[in-house]
């Protein structure tokens, strides 16, 4: 068994800690539950005592078994839990074996089988069928689709079989929540709350940078660990402090320009800059609806209006950051970056929106993202921009899609940035 030589540096566990990794101990009064939920605040220390107790338990209770370990996808998998645990085997002085086989890919632990699991979509629950289990571990399950959790239970017949799953907070309408934390006296769930102080490796100084960087919903369920629902207005702590004179705009390193493209919809331009101060400033946008303006333009239309806007600006962007769904406008820009006065990169931005929103909303908050006071639509949409309640009753998070083109395209630029933003992030905390 070839292991690399990682070890896990292991530092004094506070007393939930020590309750989730001790739980299933004969003389512990939670031995006889069938699963732990350890929901809570981020970096509370939840994912290395479950890592340690799951480890000790299955080691300890069973021999030539299977074991399901899943993970939204097969990267966070191994970036969260594989990593981690292959450091504290090694710390443990226990061998293991990692097969990458795409077919099975597994830790083999003494004689037991640890099989590997994505679960990012509705069709993963297949990849677990005919397999026998005598336990699960699943790291941040709330992002799992609900039909691979019961199909993860399903498969774990094996005789004290037993359940480990940790999650952070979503809304209170979400499945997990409704259907197992709310239920857990009638499931027979060992539910512990976990906050950042019960993670000991933080310092307070670190624990009040963290509650610095959120606000709104994210810091109720990001550093009080609430599940609380996203309603109201999206971007509530954008006000005139995050508004700044065009003339006040300091001399920049970097720029870039995103764009959200629509046909029906308007179409945006925003140029953003990073400030030699280390803040970003939206300086200046351009917007175009076929609603209100005529007929909409064609992808060589844009590209001409791109050109001119670059022109205006005196702009030299690093990268045209564009919706991926606007393939045409991109292949279009491609083809004809080099007619531009300055040459450019394109590229399909990230448009994940939840991350994008939680990511504008702390710079918003730190007052390290401003606009530029003259962009009136965009400032509109910043103050109108709302949760969609309907999503919420079905435990989702989702805007409305409504007051959004200008804030899709901010979206894009930080969501492509996220060195920039950390780095952003880092300076003003």
């Amino acid at each position: 068994m070839r292991n690399n030589t990682a070890q896990f540096k292991f530092k004094p566990f506070s007393d939930q800690q020590i309750r989730l990794i001790s739980w299933w101990l004969p003389d512990s009064p939670h031995s006889d539950n069938d699963i732990v939920m350890a929901d809570g605040s981020i970096r509370a220390g939840k994912t290395v005592a479950m890592i340690n107790g799951f480890l000790d338990w299955s080691l300890a209770e069973f021999e030539d078994e299977n074991f399901i370990i899943a993970g939204k996808s097969m990267g966070a998998l191994t970036r969260n839990v594989i990593n981690p645990m292959k450091k504290i085997l090694n710390a443990k002085g226990i061998q293991y074996n990692h097969v990458r086989s795409t077919e099975e890919p597994r830790l083999e632990i003494g004689t037991n089988y640890y099989y590997l699991f994505g679960a990012n979509n509705v069709s993963s629950k297949d990849t677990l069928q005919g397999l026998t289990a005598a336990g699960s571990l699943a790291d941040q399950v709330e992002l799992f689709p609900e039909n691979f959790v019961n199909e993860m239970v399903g498969r774990c017949s094996v005789e004290d079989s037993k359940h480990w799953w940790n999650s952070n907070p979503e809304g209170p309408f979400h499945w997990l929540k409704k259907e197992w934390i709310d239920e857990k006296e009638n499931k027979n769930i060992y539910y512990l709350h976990f906050t950042m102080k019960d993670n000991l490796t933080l310092s307070q100084k670190i624990i009040d940078r963290y509650k610095r960087l959120y606000s709104g919903i994210f810091y109720d369920r990001y550093i009080l660990g609430k599940w609380v629902k996203a309603e109201g207005i999206i971007y509530n702590t954008f006000t005139d402090d995050n508004l700044i004179d065009f003339a006040d705009i300091p001399k920049h390193k970097k720029e870039w320009i995103s764009i959200d493209y629509g046909t029906a919809n308007d179409t945006v331009f925003l140029l953003t800059r990073l400030g030699k101060d280390n803040k970003l400033y939206i300086a200046d946008e351009w917007r175009y609806g076929a609603k209100n303006d005529g007929q909409p333009k064609d992808d060589t239309q844009l590209r001409v209006e791109l050109q001119e806007f670059i022109k205006r600006n005196n702009a030299h962007p690093e990268w045209i950051l564009i919706d991926p769904s606007a393939k045409s406008f991109i292949t279009e820009l491609y083809h004809h970056r080099n007619e531009f006065e300055a040459f450019y990169k394109v590229s399909g931005a990230n448009n994940t929106v939840l991350d994008g929103i939680r990511r504008v909303s702390s710079l918003l908050h730190n007052n390290v993202l401003l606009v530029n006071r003259d962009l009136e639509k965009l400032q509109e949409e910043f103050h109108s921009y709302s949760w969609d309640p309907k999503a919420q009753e079905r435990g989702e998070d989702k805007p409305i899609k409504k007051y959004d083109h200008g804030l899709d395209a901010a979206r894009y630029i930080i969501n492509s940035n996220q060195r920039i933003v950390k780095m952003v992030l880092s300076k003003s905390t």
